[in-house]
């Protein structure tokens, strides 16, 4: 995590990711999960913190709070990662220093948006 050039703070390599590496992957128990009903049952601020940093998974049918630095992951239209529900990989070579991004019109729809 470092000071992002996009937008406050943002997830920066520290080391050179080849294009297809994993660069994130969800690890049930250090990630959290969490059904529609246990958000809901959360306070405001708690909901609004699951919506800022976490994503809606529908094949888990669950809301998904990475509990790494993932969660600083910065929006891109042309990100150097792609999603794919439980795991991420790298879209192309990402140098040291340069920030990882991802495209947040991929989670958008899981929000109940666009």
């Amino acid at each position: 995590m470092g000071i992002s050039k996009i937008h406050g703070f943002g997830l920066i390599a520290q080391e050179f990711i080849p294009k297809g590496t994993v660069t994130w992957k969800l690890v049930p128990g250090f990630d959290r999960l969490f059904t529609e009903e246990e958000l809901q049952s959360f306070p405001p601020s708690v909901q609004a913190q699951v919506h800022h940093y976490g994503h809606y998974d529908p094949e888990l049918n669950r809301y998904v709070l990475c509990s790494d630095d993932a969660r600083f992951t910065n929006h891109a239209n042309e990100p150097t990662e792609l999603s794919y529900g439980d795991y991420s990989v790298a879209a192309r070579d990402i140098q040291p220093g340069e920030e990882i991004t991802c495209d947040y019109g991929d989670f958008a729809h899981r929000f109940g948006e666009g």
